[in-house]
């Protein structure tokens, strides 16, 4: 008897039959559909019928989840965060740039 697996948005999943590894990041639960993502990266569909035939054991974050998309750790920052260089005593951190924000100082 398969054991059935409910669909949770951000869990990853493996279906034994195809061998396909996929996380889960939409559930409409009004039209009754699942949207996967693959770990290639290619993105599918399902509905809660067919959903509930395959089967599916969960399985933790792959650790190469991000290879398809080709980010580094960088990528992951958030830009709106203020950027801290780790060594403050850096001769370059002691260069002040000749133009802020994109716009040269002049005299007025």
């Amino acid at each position: 008897m398969m054991r059935h697996v409910t669909p949770e948005v951000g869990n990853w999943y493996r279906d034994l039959q195809s061998g396909n590894v996929f996380e889960v990041v939409a559930w409409d639960r009004r039209q009754r559909t699942i949207e996967q993502q693959f770990i290639d990266g290619e993105l599918g569909e399902c509905d809660i019928e067919n959903w509930s035939l395959l089967q599916l054991e969960e399985i933790p974050e792959p650790e190469d989840w991000r290879n398809p998309y080709e980010m580094d750790g960088e990528d992951s920052l958030d830009p709106d965060e203020p950027f801290h260089p780790d060594d403050w005593t850096s001769p370059l951190a002691m260069i002040e740039p000749e133009f802020e924000l994109g716009l040269y100082d002049t005299e007025i």
